[in-house]
C-alpha cells in the first residue's frame, strides 16, 4: 500500500501547484470572480485537495508517522486548516450593510439580525486632512438582545456570531458601510489549526529523531576556512556643463528647512526636493547641485531652467519624438511648432510617453508654485478634528484671516523672489526664516514633532543605498568567486580576513538599524509598507544572520552570500521608486499583525536565498567533481546540502507562519483570512514548492546533492516571481513597487 499512496499523495500536490499556477494567469485575464468560481473553490478543485488529504493520511499511517508525535502533529494541523476553511466555504456568509445616521435599521445577511448606525466620527492625523482612521457607533439587534459597539478599522464589533468590519464610508460623513461575516465554526477550527501548527514546528526543533536533529549532528558539518583580498570599488565622474543660476547653497538650505503639506502628510521641504530631483533626473542631486537647489531652480529662475537637460527620458521612441539623442531632455524639447509632441503617443496609451508627460506636469507644478503648499491656515469652522488647511503659493488666502495673516501670505514668497533678482540674498534668507517662524506659531503642537522634523532632515541627507549596494555586491561577488576556487584546491581563508569581513557585516548592520530606524521616526511606524522599506528590512535581516552565522562559522560561504544578497536587495531598493515617498498609513495598515506577517515572511525569504546560493556554489562544485574527480568538491557540496536543508526548515517554518499571521490580520481586517489575491496564492505556492525537499526520507530524489542544489536554484524563482512577479505583472491588492 504504501508504494501506491506515496506516489500518489505527492502527485497530487504537484498537481495543486500547477493549478494554482494557472488560476493565477487565469485570474490576470478573466478576474478574481471567475478564477474563484471556475478554478479556485470548484467542485473538482476541492475533490483535488480531499483527495491530497486523504492520500496523504494514509500514507503518514502507513509509514507509522504517529510514532513521531510532533511530526504528526505539524501535519495533522494543515488538515485541520483545510477543514476549517471548508465549513467557511459551505457554510459561512459574506456581506454588506449599508447605514446612515438617523435612518431605519438595517436587516443583516437576510437574517432576524437588524443593524443602525448612532453616530459616526473621522480621525485625521494632526494638521492634516489625512484620514488616521474611521468608528462606527453601531447598534445590533436580534429580538430582544442589543448590544451598542464601535466598529473601527483592525477593531470589529462582535454579536451572535456576526461580525462587523469597518470598510467605508460616505463622502458626506454620515453614513458608513460594514463589512459582515457569519461564520460560527470554520474560524474557530481554523484558529486551532494555527495554534497546533506554531506549536507543533516550535517542538518540532526539540524532537528527538527529527530529521533536523540529525543534520544538526552531521559529521559533514565541519568548518571550511577559505583566503580572499578584499578589493575596493570607487565610482563617481564630474561634468563642466555650465549650470543654470539657482539659490546660493545656504539660502536653499533655508528654503528646505520650511514645513510644507506633501503627499498628504507636514513634512520639510527637502523631502519634496528630493523627491523632485529624483523623479526629473534619477538622482536626488544634479551635478553638484543639491535637491534644494534644483527645486529653488525651477521655482525662481524657470526661463533658464526650461532649457536645461536634466528630465530623464525612457524609450527611444520618445526620445525620437522628442528629437533629442541622449537620455536627458529639457523642457522645451516636449514643445514644437506650438504643439505638444506626445500628445500622438499619449492617446495611443504608450507607457513611457506618460511617464514623460507626468515629468513635465511636475515640473509645471513646482515652477508655478502651486505643489508648494506651505501656507497653514485654520478651516473656517475653527473645529480642530476637521485639520489644517494648507495652500500653495499660487492660491489666494481666505477673507476669514486676519489682515496681517493675509498680507504676509500674499507678499511674503514675492519678497523672496523681489530679494533674489536684485541679488539680496541675505535679505531673501532672513524672509524664509520669517516664513518658518510664522508657519510655527500657525502650526499646533501636536501637528508636527521637531524631533521628527529633524530626522527627516537627516534621513534626506543620509543617502547610503548606492554605495552600499555597490560595495556590497562587489564584496559578495568576488568572494563567492574565490570561495569556489579555493575549495576545491584545499586552501583556507587566513583568519584575521575571516574576522574581518565579519566585524565590517556587523557594521553594515549597525547602518542599516541607524537608517531604518531614522524612516521608523520619520514615518511614525514600523518601515514595511513598501518595496522600497521591505527590501531595505530584508538586507537588515541578512546582515544579522550572517553575522550570527560567521561568528558560529557554519560554512564561511555564508559569509559571500550574505554580501551577495545585501547589495542585491539594496539594489532592489534602489530600483523601487529610487527611494519610494514615506507616507502615513492607512488604516487598515495599522495593524501590528501586518508588521510581523512582513518580517517573518522577510526572514523566510532571507534564509531561502542563502539555500538558492548554497545550491549554486553546490551546483558548481559537483560540475567540478565529475569533470575532474576531485573528492574534496564533492564532499563540500554534501556538505553545502546538509547546511541547506538544516536553513530550510526554519526557512519554510517562517514562511508558513507569515503567510497564516497574515491569514488573521486579514480576518480582523476585512473579515476573511483567504481571498485567493494573486499574492496569497504565490505565497502558498512558495511554500509548497519547498515543503518538498523537506521529505528527503519519502522522495529520495532529494537525497543526492546535485539533485537538491539543482531543485533549490529553480525553486528561488517562485520566491523572485512571489515578490516581484506578482507586483509587475499579475497584480493585486497586495501589489506594490
Amino acid at each position: 500500500m504504501n508504494r501506491y499512496l506515496r506516489p500518489v499523495a505527492f502527485s497530487l500536490m504537484g498537481v495543486i501547484v500547477l493549478l494554482l499556477i494557472a488560476a493565477s494567469i487565469v485570474e490576470k485575464i478573466y478576474g478574481t470572480s471567475f478564477a474563484v468560481r471556475y478554478f479556485y473553490t470548484a467542485p473538482w478543485t476541492i475533490a483535488l485537495w480531499a483527495a491530497a488529504v486523504v492520500t496523504g493520511l494514509g500514507y503518514l499511517f502507513t509509514v507509522r508517522m504517529y510514532r513521531q508525535a510532533v511530526t504528526c502533529l505539524l501535519h495533522l494541523s494543515f488538515v485541520i486548516i483545510l477543514g476549517g476553511a471548508m465549513i467557511t466555504h459551505l457554510f459561512g456568509k459574506n456581506g454588506e450593510v449599508h447605514l446612515r445616521l438617523d435612518g431605519k435599521p438595517q436587516q443583516v445577511l437576510e437574517s432576524s439580525v437588524k443593524a443602525s448606525l448612532n453616530d459616526f466620527q473621522l480621525a485625521y492625523y494632526a494638521g492634516t486632512h489625512a484620514t488616521m482612521d474611521y468608528v462606527s457607533d453601531t447598534q445590533v439587534t436580534e429580538g430582544q438582545d442589543t448590544l451598542n459597539g464601535q466598529v473601527s478599522m483592525n477593531h470589529i464589533l462582535t454579536f451572535h456570531h456576526y461580525r462587523f468590519y469597518q470598510s467605508r464610508y460616505d463622502t458626506d460623513g454620515r453614513g458608513t458601510t460594514l463589512s459582515v461575516s457569519y461564520d460560527p465554526w470554520g474560524i474557530g477550527v481554523t484558529y486551532a489549526g494555527y495554534v497546533l501548527l506554531l506549536v507543533s514546528m516550535l517542538l518540532f526543533f526539540f524532537q528527538k529523531g527529527s530529521r533536523f536533529r540529525q543534520l544538526l549532528h552531521s559529521p559533514l558539518l565541519k568548518v571550511l576556512v577559505l583566503a580572499f583580498v578584499v578589493t575596493g570599488n570607487a565610482y563617481g565622474r564630474q561634468t563642466e556643463e555650465p549650470l543654470p543660476p539657482t539659490l546660493q547653497r545656504p539660502v536653499a538650505e533655508t528654503f528646505g528647512n520650511l514645513y510644507v503639506y506633501y503627499n498628504n502628510r507636514i513634512c520639510p521641504v527637502t523631502t519634496l526636493a528630493n523627491d523632485f530631483c529624483t523623479k526629473l533626473y534619477g538622482k536626488p542631486s544634479y551635478k553638484g547641485l543639491t535637491a534644494e537647489q534644483v527645486l529653488t531652480g525651477w521655482l525662481f529662475y524657470y526661463d533658464d531652467w526650461k532649457s536645461c537637460p536634466m528630465i530623464k527620458i525612457k524609450g527611444e521612441d520618445i526620445r525620437h519624438t522628442l528629437g533629442i539623442s541622449g537620455k536627458y531632455a529639457c523642457l522645451n524639447d516636449f514643445v514644437g511648432h506650438g504643439q505638444f509632441k506626445l500628445d500622438s503617443l499619449l492617446a495611443a496609451g504608450n507607457r513611457n510617453a506618460q511617464a514623460a508627460n507626468e515629468k513635465f506636469r511636475l515640473v509645471s507644478m513646482v515652477s508655478t508654485g502651486s505643489l508648494l503648499r506651505i501656507w497653514c491656515v485654520p478651516s473656517p469652522e475653527g473645529d480642530e478634528a476637521a485639520g489644517i488647511d494648507w495652500l500653495s503659493l499660487m492660491e489666494q488666502p481666505p477673507t476669514y484671516l486676519p489682515k496681517e495673516d493675509r498680507q504676509f501670505i500674499i507678499g511674503g514668497m514675492n519678497y523672496v523672489a523681489i530679494c533674489l533678482m536684485e541679488g539680496h540674498n541675505i535679505e531673501a534668507n532672513r524672509t524664509l526664516k520669517e516664513i518658518r517662524t510664522w508657519q510655527e506659531q500657525h502650526l499646533t503642537q501636536d501637528a508636527v514633532s521637531d524631533t521628527r522634523f529633524r530626522a527627516e532632515q537627516l534621513y534626506n541627507s543620509f543617502r547610503y543605498t548606492r554605495p552600499l549596494a555597490m560595495a556590497c555586491a562587489t564584496i559578495g561577488l568576488l568572494l563567492f568567486v574565490v570561495c569556489i576556487m579555493l575549495i576545491a584546491r584545499g586552501k583556507t581563508l587566513n583568519l584575521y580576513v575571516y574576522y574581518g569581513l565579519t566585524v565590517l557585516m556587523a557594521a553594515l548592520w549597525l547602518l542599516l538599524t541607524f537608517a531604518l530606524g531614522l524612516r521608523w521616526v520619520v514615518s511614525g511606524h514600523i518601515p514595511l509598507s513598501n518595496g522600497f522599506e521591505t527590501m531595505q528590512f530584508l538586507a537588515w535581516v541578512t546582515a544579522l544572520i550572517t553575522f550570527i552565522l560567521s561568528i558560529i562559522r557554519t560554512n564561511d560561504l555564508i559569509l559571500a552570500f550574505g554580501y551577495l544578497i545585501c547589495g542585491m536587495t539594496l539594489m532592489v531598493s534602489m530600483m523601487s521608486s529610487s527611494n519610494p515617498q514615506i507616507t502615513l498609513l492607512i488604516p487598515v495598515l495599522q495593524s501590528p499583525l501586518l508588521t510581523l506577517h512582513v518580517a517573518v515572511i522577510m526572514i523566510a525569504y532571507c534564509l531561502l536565498a542563502f539555500t538558492m546560493l548554497n545550491g549554486v556554489a553546490g551546483l558548481i562544485l559537483s560540475w567540478r567533481s565529475g569533470r575532474k574527480g576531485e573528492s574534496a568538491s564533492d564532499e563540500t557540496a554534501e556538505r553545502l546540502q546538509v547546511i541547506s536543508q538544516l536553513l530550510l526548515y526554519p526557512a519554510v517554518f517562517c514562511l508558513t507562519i507569515g503567510i497564516f499571521i497574515g491569514a488573521v490580520w486579514a480576518n480582523q481586517s476585512w473579515g476573511r483570512y483567504w481571498g485567493w489575491d494573486p499574492k496569497e496564492v504565490w505565497a502558498l505556492i512558495t511554500m509548497l514548492v519547498y515543503a518538498a525537499p523537506l521529505h528527503t526520507s519519502s522522495l529520495p530524489f532529494f537525497a543526492r546533492p546535485k539533485n537538491f542544489h539543482l531543485y533549490m536554484v529553480m525553486a528561488f524563482l517562485t520566491v523572485l516571481f512571489t515578490y516581484f512577479g506578482v507586483n509587475f505583472i499579475l497584480g493585486g491588492m497586495h501589489a506594490y513597487s
